[in-house]
Protein backbone atom coordinates (compact mmCIF):
# COMPACT_ATOMS: atom_id res chain seq x y z
CA UNK A 1 0.00 0.00 0.00
CA UNK A 2 3.02 2.32 -0.11
CA UNK A 3 2.93 5.32 -2.41
CA UNK A 4 -0.83 5.91 -2.14
CA UNK A 5 -2.48 8.96 -3.69
CA UNK A 6 -5.84 9.86 -2.17
CA UNK A 7 -8.79 12.08 -3.05
CA UNK A 8 -10.75 13.52 -0.13
CA UNK A 9 -14.01 15.45 -0.41
CA UNK A 10 -15.19 17.34 2.65
CA UNK A 11 -11.88 17.94 4.44
CA UNK A 12 -13.27 20.98 6.29
CA UNK A 13 -16.02 18.95 7.99
CA UNK A 14 -16.05 17.15 11.32
CA UNK A 15 -14.99 13.71 10.06
CA UNK A 16 -13.20 14.97 6.95
CA UNK A 17 -10.80 17.04 9.03
CA UNK A 18 -9.87 13.96 11.04
CA UNK A 19 -9.38 11.90 7.87
CA UNK A 20 -7.15 14.59 6.39
CA UNK A 21 -4.89 14.82 9.44
CA UNK A 22 -4.41 11.07 9.51
CA UNK A 23 -3.73 10.81 5.79
CA UNK A 24 -1.05 13.48 5.98
CA UNK A 25 0.59 11.69 8.91
CA UNK A 26 0.55 8.32 7.12
CA UNK A 27 3.98 7.50 5.61
CA UNK A 28 2.35 5.25 2.98
CA UNK A 29 0.43 8.23 1.56
CA UNK A 30 2.43 10.40 -0.82
CA UNK A 31 -0.28 12.84 -1.95
CA UNK A 32 -3.72 14.01 -0.86
CA UNK A 33 -6.03 15.97 -3.15
CA UNK A 34 -8.68 17.80 -1.16
CA UNK A 35 -11.88 18.87 -2.94
CA UNK A 36 -14.16 21.47 -1.43
CA UNK A 37 -15.89 24.79 -1.76
CA UNK A 38 -13.08 26.27 0.34
CA UNK A 39 -9.55 25.24 1.24
CA UNK A 40 -8.84 23.56 4.56
CA UNK A 41 -6.81 25.72 6.95
CA UNK A 42 -4.15 23.04 7.18
CA UNK A 43 -1.15 23.25 4.87
CA UNK A 44 1.21 20.38 4.15
CA UNK A 45 3.71 19.32 1.50
CA UNK A 46 1.56 16.30 0.61
CA UNK A 47 -1.65 18.31 0.33
CA UNK A 48 -3.07 19.90 -2.82
CA UNK A 49 -6.31 21.78 -2.16
CA UNK A 50 -8.78 22.18 -5.01
CA UNK A 51 -11.59 24.72 -4.67
CA UNK A 52 -14.23 23.28 -6.95
CA UNK A 53 -17.76 23.48 -8.27
CA UNK A 54 -19.11 19.99 -7.58
CA UNK A 55 -21.44 20.39 -10.52
CA UNK A 56 -18.50 20.72 -12.92
CA UNK A 57 -15.52 18.90 -11.43
CA UNK A 58 -12.16 19.04 -13.21
CA UNK A 59 -10.33 15.83 -14.09
CA UNK A 60 -8.50 14.41 -11.09
CA UNK A 61 -4.88 13.18 -11.07
CA UNK A 62 -4.25 9.40 -10.96
CA UNK A 63 -5.40 8.17 -7.56
CA UNK A 64 -5.74 5.00 -5.49
CA UNK A 65 -8.52 5.80 -3.01
CA UNK A 66 -11.33 8.29 -2.49
CA UNK A 67 -12.97 9.34 0.78
CA UNK A 68 -16.36 11.04 0.71
CA UNK A 69 -17.06 13.13 3.80
CA UNK A 70 -19.34 15.78 2.34
CA UNK A 71 -22.47 16.34 4.37
CA UNK A 72 -24.85 18.91 5.79
CA UNK A 73 -28.28 19.15 7.36
CA UNK A 74 -31.52 20.34 5.82
CA UNK A 75 -31.54 23.23 8.31
CA UNK A 76 -28.08 24.42 7.26
CA UNK A 77 -28.64 23.73 3.56
CA UNK A 78 -31.94 25.61 3.57
CA UNK A 79 -34.07 23.11 1.66
CA UNK A 80 -34.36 19.45 0.78
CA UNK A 81 -33.15 20.24 -2.75
CA UNK A 82 -30.03 22.00 -1.46
CA UNK A 83 -29.38 19.17 1.00
CA UNK A 84 -29.60 16.57 -1.76
CA UNK A 85 -27.25 18.60 -3.97
CA UNK A 86 -24.51 18.20 -1.34
CA UNK A 87 -25.16 14.86 0.30
CA UNK A 88 -26.06 12.98 -2.89
CA UNK A 89 -25.08 14.86 -6.03
CA UNK A 90 -21.70 16.21 -4.89
CA UNK A 91 -20.56 12.95 -3.31
CA UNK A 92 -21.58 10.98 -6.39
CA UNK A 93 -19.79 13.42 -8.70
CA UNK A 94 -16.56 13.00 -6.73
CA UNK A 95 -16.90 9.21 -6.77
CA UNK A 96 -17.30 9.23 -10.56
CA UNK A 97 -14.32 11.56 -10.98
CA UNK A 98 -12.16 9.41 -8.69
CA UNK A 99 -13.14 6.24 -10.54
CA UNK A 100 -12.14 7.88 -13.82
CA UNK A 101 -8.80 8.79 -12.20
CA UNK A 102 -8.13 5.14 -11.40
CA UNK A 103 -9.25 4.95 -7.76
CA UNK A 104 -10.05 1.35 -6.81
CA UNK A 105 -11.33 1.83 -3.26
CA UNK A 106 -13.84 4.15 -1.67
CA UNK A 107 -14.77 5.21 1.84
CA UNK A 108 -18.06 6.97 2.58
CA UNK A 109 -19.26 8.78 5.69
CA UNK A 110 -22.98 7.97 5.69
CA UNK A 111 -25.33 7.89 8.69
CA UNK A 112 -27.07 5.46 10.99
CA UNK A 113 -30.45 4.51 9.57
CA UNK A 114 -29.50 5.14 5.94
CA UNK A 115 -32.09 3.35 3.81
CA UNK A 116 -33.23 4.15 0.29
CA UNK A 117 -36.74 2.98 1.24
CA UNK A 118 -36.99 5.13 4.35
CA UNK A 119 -39.89 7.53 4.77
CA UNK A 120 -37.47 9.98 6.39
CA UNK A 121 -35.99 12.21 3.69
CA UNK A 122 -32.55 12.48 5.31
CA UNK A 123 -32.18 8.72 5.73
CA UNK A 124 -33.57 8.04 2.26
CA UNK A 125 -31.03 10.29 0.54
CA UNK A 126 -28.20 8.69 2.51
CA UNK A 127 -29.45 5.26 1.50
CA UNK A 128 -29.82 6.20 -2.15
CA UNK A 129 -26.21 7.36 -2.21
CA UNK A 130 -25.03 4.13 -0.61
CA UNK A 131 -26.96 2.11 -3.19
CA UNK A 132 -25.57 3.91 -6.22
CA UNK A 133 -21.99 3.87 -4.92
CA UNK A 134 -22.25 0.14 -4.19
CA UNK A 135 -23.06 -0.51 -7.84
CA UNK A 136 -19.96 1.33 -9.09
CA UNK A 137 -16.96 -0.83 -10.07
CA UNK A 138 -14.72 -0.12 -7.08
CA UNK A 139 -12.77 -3.14 -5.83
CA UNK A 140 -13.72 -2.17 -2.30
CA UNK A 141 -16.31 0.21 -0.85
CA UNK A 142 -16.51 0.89 2.88
CA UNK A 143 -19.60 2.63 4.23
CA UNK A 144 -19.44 4.14 7.72
CA UNK A 145 -22.82 4.61 9.39
CA UNK A 146 -22.04 6.54 12.56
CA UNK A 147 -24.61 7.31 15.22
CA UNK A 148 -24.60 10.83 16.65
CA UNK A 149 -21.19 12.37 15.98
CA UNK A 150 -19.16 14.03 18.72
CA UNK A 151 -16.53 16.63 17.90
CA UNK A 152 -15.61 20.29 18.06
CA UNK A 153 -17.81 21.98 15.47
CA UNK A 154 -17.05 25.46 16.84
CA UNK A 155 -13.40 25.04 15.82
CA UNK A 156 -14.62 24.49 12.26
CA UNK A 157 -16.88 27.52 12.28
CA UNK A 158 -19.94 25.26 12.18
CA UNK A 159 -23.09 25.77 14.24
CA UNK A 160 -23.40 23.62 17.35
CA UNK A 161 -26.02 20.91 16.90
CA UNK A 162 -28.21 20.69 19.98
CA UNK A 163 -29.01 17.04 19.30
CA UNK A 164 -25.33 16.13 19.36
CA UNK A 165 -24.82 17.95 22.66
CA UNK A 166 -27.76 16.16 24.25
CA UNK A 167 -26.62 12.79 22.91
CA UNK A 168 -23.10 13.33 24.22
CA UNK A 169 -24.43 14.26 27.67
CA UNK A 170 -26.74 11.24 27.71
CA UNK A 171 -23.87 8.99 26.62
CA UNK A 172 -21.77 10.12 29.57
CA UNK A 173 -24.59 9.80 32.07
CA UNK A 174 -26.12 6.51 30.95
CA UNK A 175 -23.81 5.09 28.31
CA UNK A 176 -23.91 1.63 29.84
CA UNK A 177 -27.65 1.44 29.01
CA UNK A 178 -27.26 2.38 25.35
CA UNK A 179 -26.53 -0.33 22.73
CA UNK A 180 -23.06 0.05 21.18
CA UNK A 181 -24.32 1.03 17.74
CA UNK A 182 -26.47 3.84 19.18
CA UNK A 183 -23.96 5.46 21.48
CA UNK A 184 -22.52 8.82 20.35
CA UNK A 185 -19.22 8.34 18.55
CA UNK A 186 -16.22 10.64 18.14
CA UNK A 187 -15.52 11.85 14.61
CA UNK A 188 -11.93 10.74 15.14
CA UNK A 189 -13.09 7.14 15.69
CA UNK A 190 -15.01 7.18 12.41
CA UNK A 191 -11.95 8.48 10.56
CA UNK A 192 -9.68 5.87 12.15
CA UNK A 193 -12.04 3.03 11.28
CA UNK A 194 -12.34 4.09 7.65
CA UNK A 195 -8.62 4.56 7.19
CA UNK A 196 -7.85 1.17 8.70
CA UNK A 197 -10.41 -0.60 6.49
CA UNK A 198 -10.50 1.08 3.08
CA UNK A 199 -6.93 0.42 1.82
CA UNK A 200 -7.41 -3.37 1.85
CA UNK A 201 -11.18 -3.52 1.33
CA UNK A 202 -12.77 -5.97 -1.08
CA UNK A 203 -16.45 -5.84 -1.90
CA UNK A 204 -18.90 -3.83 0.20
CA UNK A 205 -18.35 -3.33 3.92
CA UNK A 206 -20.69 -1.49 6.29
CA UNK A 207 -19.28 -0.21 9.58
CA UNK A 208 -21.63 0.61 12.45
CA UNK A 209 -20.65 2.67 15.47
CA UNK A 210 -19.91 -0.28 17.73
CA UNK A 211 -17.38 -1.73 15.30
CA UNK A 212 -15.85 1.67 14.56
CA UNK A 213 -15.39 2.45 18.23
CA UNK A 214 -13.69 -0.92 18.67
CA UNK A 215 -11.39 -0.32 15.70
CA UNK A 216 -10.35 3.04 17.11
CA UNK A 217 -9.22 1.40 20.36
CA UNK A 218 -7.61 -1.68 18.80
CA UNK A 219 -3.81 -1.94 19.03
CA UNK A 220 -1.94 -0.96 15.85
Amino acid sequence: MAGRTVILAGATGLVGREILQRLLADPTVIAVHSLGRRKPALQHAKLTSHVVDFGALPAMPPSDEVYLALGTTIKVAGSQKAFRAIDYDANLAVAKSALAAGATRLGLVSAMGADSNSKVFYSRVKGELEDVLSKMPFEGAVIARPSMLVGNREALGQPIRRGEMLAAALGKAAGFLIPANYKPIAASAVATALLSTVPSANGRTVLLSGAMRGAAHAPP
